[in-house]
């Protein structure tokens, strides 16, 4: 595994329960601005049953983009979400300017 997977994972264990951040933020933490969708490419190689939120990684527009590897997974992610007090809207997009994360260790 790649030393930016490890950094990765733990950036996205930092996020609280509750609160989501992005692809993009994540990589912007990790001073890699453009590796957004390698972030993704990362998470998306967790084993099953990881202790690594993974579901608290949204796309930049506030909505889920995991593509189903295995029928219903986009719902999965939605319900760990729910039961964190996430909210959706009507256009299943989440509020980012109310609960998204930004790393407090990061300057802003």
């Amino acid at each position: 595994m790649s030393q930016f997977y490890e950094d990765v994972y733990q950036v996205t264990c930092r996020i609280p329960a509750g609160r989501v951040t992005t692809y993009g933020a994540i990589a912007a933490m990790l001073a890699r601005p453009m590796a957004a969708r390698a972030v993704g490419y990362a998470l998306s190689a967790l084993p099953e049953g990881t202790s690594v939120p993974w579901h608290r990684v949204i796309n930049a527009q506030g909505r889920i983009s995991l593509k189903d590897r295995h029928p219903g997974e986009t719902g999965l992610q939605r319900r760990l979400l729910e039961r964190e007090g996430v909210v959706f809207d009507s256009e299943d997009r989440v509020d980012l300017r109310l609960i998204g994360w930004v790393d407090p260790a990061e300057p802003e």
